[in-house]
């Protein structure tokens, strides 16, 4: 398998983000999705197996994320994907950063046994796999107040996750939620709850993917104050109540 079997994620990576993939992490992106594609034939990771789509929708659109990170990416960064899925945004940025200590967090057992596969087969280190909720890592202490950046795609709408991600932020860290067209009205219905939980919304980022339509946005939240310690609250609670 060579790096040349990627389509178009190498010149949309420099396009969209200044970057250039060396031929390992080239050999690496081509690797994951060949995995992708083939346990998504067992297991209900995604809805796109198209291997150019793959490498747009997921890879391109999990780098995406680089557009709000403040520190140079060169540093250590300690980063949870929560609710990863099948590893997006976490597992593309960790193939693009060496120096990412990355702990991706899912509830399905069957995607956290495919998420260990991929990080076994591309040998990455600094990978923790963890099958627990968010509201259980998010009262745990080796979770929670620990990460520079707190990751998530497709979760939930901001209220309900906003409550997933700011108790496992640092003071001083950024949560970045990656969201679609209803980015702007979910930050407004979520003032109240990212508040509460110690938050203050910093900025909207707008990503244009090649190939794709529709307008894909990075929330950006600031945490600047401690969470209070009865949030988050029990598994299922912020989904059925949000702040």
């Amino acid at each position: 398998m060579t790096a040349s079997a990627l389509l178009q994620l190498p010149q949309a990576a420099h396009d969209l983000l200044g970057i250039t993939l060396n031929e390992e992490q080239q050999r690496a992106f081509e690797a994951y999705s060949a995995a992708l594609i083939d346990w998504n034939t067992r297991v209900n990771l995604t809805a796109i197996t198209d291997p150019l789509a793959v490498e747009i929708r997921h890879f391109l659109d999990s780098l995406s994320v680089l557009k709000a990170f403040t520190s140079p990416l060169s540093e250590t960064i300690r980063l949870i994907d929560v609710g990863t899925g099948a590893g997006f945004p976490g597992l593309p940025l960790r193939i693009l950063l060496p120096t990412l200590h990355l702990t991706l967090l899912e509830a399905t057992g069957k995607k956290t046994a495919f998420l260990q596969h991929v990080v076994d087969t591309l040998h990455l280190d600094h990978v923790e796999v963890v099958n627990l909720r968010a509201e259980e890592a998010g009262q745990l202490p080796e979770y929670r107040g620990q990460f520079d950046v707190v990751a998530a795609r497709a979760v939930a709408r901001l209220p309900v996750l906003a409550e997933y991600l700011l108790p496992l932020c640092k003071i001083g860290g950024r949560c970045i939620a990656l969201k679609g067209e209803s980015a702007a009205a979910e930050v407004q219905a979520s003032r109240h709850a990212i508040r509460l939980l110690g938050g203050r919304f910093g900025s909207l980022i707008k990503v244009e993917l090649p190939t794709v339509n529709e307008p894909h946005y990075l929330i950006v939240i600031e945490k600047v104050a401690a969470t209070p310690p009865s949030y988050p609250r029990r598994p299922g609670l912020p989904a059925k109540a949000p702040l």
